[in-house]
């Protein structure tokens, strides 16, 4: 996975220096195997190449619980464990909190106000959250705009790639637009930044539906061993093979996806043929899964207990992540305000 700069972008970090990448999530509470295998998983992967910033979306999560925002507050340091627990590395990646970074509130506001609000309206993700959460009034500003507070979030650390699934295109199209049109009305000072499709499997919760914590249907990485082995045995698998001795198929198993993430192809192979000619049932398929995850997660699950009691731990990454983006930020702002004409000493006469 490599960057090309385009003709016209600047290359804002300079020749030798590592390409940036921006990502972040809403604080929602512990992680569950869709997070890891769909964002986290291919974060570790990204720090050991680019410079990264992983932020934690405080400011975004209002926009859908704008009614009860005090929640917010205590799911940041749960989900930061996950993320530290998983391997990110903060002496690799910058890891702050959206909220404590007053300046993406700034160059949001300063992006509102050339941002057409009929690029908004189009947004396809847009109108899709507006059908899914239709018990929610999201009939708001912020929920409307809120893909220009991503647009700040990402070009006030200038990055260069942002990792996303393909419905999130469109969000980083948006802010290629925005980052194009500050650079016309004024003058060139943000990097046009790339959407990185990451390959995100298709996983389901335990009940066959997507892995959501609404659904009540999750399993989370600081599950305890005991559950997410229950867990595991409680998945749907494959609904059209209703005893054993009919042949399985892999493909229509909802529970296949996570045996292609936690077992070699040489035994993937094994138990695909054996499903196929009903010599694996699914009960002893899934014990067979749940004991290849548990094993694969050992690592993490004994590190998120370190932090578990060490919380304070947490608390100083979260502190001098801040502090650092903090400064980033500082610096884009000067650069802004002075671009915009906005950095004169207004002189006071009595």
């Amino acid at each position: 996975m490599t960057f090309e700069d385009k003709p016209g972008s600047p290359n804002i970090l300079g020749g030798g220096k590592k390409k940036r990448i921006l990502s972040g999530m809403r604080p929602t509470g512990k992680m569950h195997l869709g997070n890891y295998y769909g964002a986290l998983y291919n974060w570790l992967r990204l720090q050991e190449e680019y410079e990264c910033h992983y932020f934690v979306a405080d400011w975004h999560a209002i926009t859908t619980e704008y009614e009860n925002p005090r929640d917010i507050a205590g799911y940041i340091p749960e989900m930061v464990m996950d993320w530290l627990s998983v391997g990110l590395d903060p002496g690799k990646s910058t890891i702050f909190v959206q909220s404590a970074i007053p300046e993406h509130a700034e160059l949001y506001l300063i992006f509102g106000m050339f941002t057409p609000v009929p690029w908004l309206e189009r947004n396809p993700t847009y109108k899709d959250q507006i059908q899914e959460l239709a018990h929610k009034d999201l009939a708001t500003y912020g929920f409307l705009g809120y893909p220009v507070l991503q647009a700040a979030d990402i070009l006030m650390y200038k990055a260069h790639g942002v990792p996303v699934g393909v419905d999130q295109v469109p969000h980083v199209e948006m802010t290629r637009e925005i980052a194009r049109r500050f650079n016309n009305l004024y003058r060139p000072l943000f990097p046009e930044p790339e959407a990185l499709l990451t390959e995100i499997p298709k996983l389901t919760g335990t009940d066959g539906r997507k892995m959501s914590k609404s659904y009540n249907n999750c399993i989370y990485l600081s599950d305890p061993p005991e559950v997410m082995a229950q867990k595991v045995r409680q998945m749907i698998t494959d609904t059209q093979r209703p005893f054993k001795k009919d042949p399985g198929e892999p493909d229509r198993c909802l529970a296949f996806p996570f045996h292609r993430l936690n077992l070699p192809r040489e035994r993937l192979e094994e138990i695909t043929a054996e499903c196929r000619r009903a010599n694996l049932g699914c009960v002893d398929c899934k014990k067979l899964l749940a004991e290849a995850l548990l094993e694969n997660l050992a690592p993490v699950q004994e590190r998120r207990r370190y932090y578990e009691a060490h919380p304070d731990e947490v608390k100083e990454v979260l502190l001098q992540g801040n502090r650092k983006a903090r400064e980033e930020a500082q610096r884009t702002m000067a650069e802004v305000r002075e671009v915009i004409g906005f950095n004169q000493k207004i002189q006071l006469v009595k």
